[in-house]
């Protein structure tokens, strides 16, 4: 048979005390996890989605460059990776309309085949531009050539900030969640986040700088990589970049005397 304390003895006091001490302590206990919470920057807590325009706007450009090409630099036949890219692209946007916020391994997945399909297609253009340049059956005109060379340039930058914006702490919805701690690429607000504003965190417009700084300076500026799959990601791009430029601007100066 078991017994409960009474109003008023020992036992039903001391919870009683208890209750309102847990009382008196709750509001307290929430101010500092949400202080600790305001301590963390932004790119390191739970927040929205970035905007999806920003992305789905590089990736149209991408496939649009694909058709100034010349025929013969194009993988044939010349519509299927551009009707395919587009139907993937069409599908991400179906999945998260105005912000990235919804994930799923299908997500994931379709993302990294979009941008490796558009990858496929600009290095085999590029590759054949280079074997065409070093033969001397490319190049005959300066103009075409400048204008060939620059679509893949261009294209170049945007496929890696794909790469980049998409692996960088495991992609973006990755990031909106912070399951991430520790990040692929140190960004200047990351190191001075009191000239930041309090809710930056690194979106699609600033791994596409990213990308161009390095496509034009053939190394790191301000973004720096952390990790050894960054490092090899921006050695290669910096590798396609100036052996691309190189070589048809060596090309059309030649054309040019």
């Amino acid at each position: 048979m078991s017994h409960h304390p009474e109003p008023g003895r020992p036992g039903n006091v001391d919870s009683e005390r208890l209750a309102r001490i847990e009382a008196l302590l709750a509001p307290a206990v929430t101010g500092i996890e949400e202080a600790g919470r305001r301590l963390l920057p932004a790119w390191r807590r739970v927040t929205k989605g970035e905007p999806r325009w920003p992305s789905t706007l590089a990736v149209l450009a991408a496939v649009a460059l694909q058709f100034t090409l010349p025929e013969r630099l194009a993988i044939h036949p010349e519509w299927l990776l551009p009707t395919l890219e587009t139907a993937l692209l069409i599908a991400l946007v179906a999945a998260n309309p105005y912000r990235i916020e919804r994930g799923s391994t299908l997500y994931r997945w379709a993302g990294l085949v979009l941008i490796a399909m558009i990858s496929a297609a600009n290095g085999w253009s590029a590759v054949h531009l280079v074997i065409g340049l070093v033969r001397g059956t490319e190049g005959s005109d300066a103009g075409p050539l400048l204008a060939t060379g620059g679509s893949i340039w261009l294209t170049n930058v945007i496929v890696f900030a794909l790469w980049y914006w998409e692996w960088d702490r495991g992609g973006p919805v990755a990031r909106i969640h912070a399951e991430r701690t520790y990040p692929d690429f140190l960004f200047p607000q990351m190191q001075t986040p009191e000239l930041a504003p309090e809710h930056w965190e690194p979106q699609f417009p600033d791994y596409l700088y990213l990308s161009f700084t390095n496509a034009t300076a053939f190394s790191p500026t301000d973004v720096m990589p952390l990790t050894r799959w960054a490092k090899m990601l921006m050695l290669l791009q910096s590798a396609v970049s100036l052996l691309t430029v190189v070589l048809v601007v060596a090309r059309a100066v030649n054309i040019f005397k």
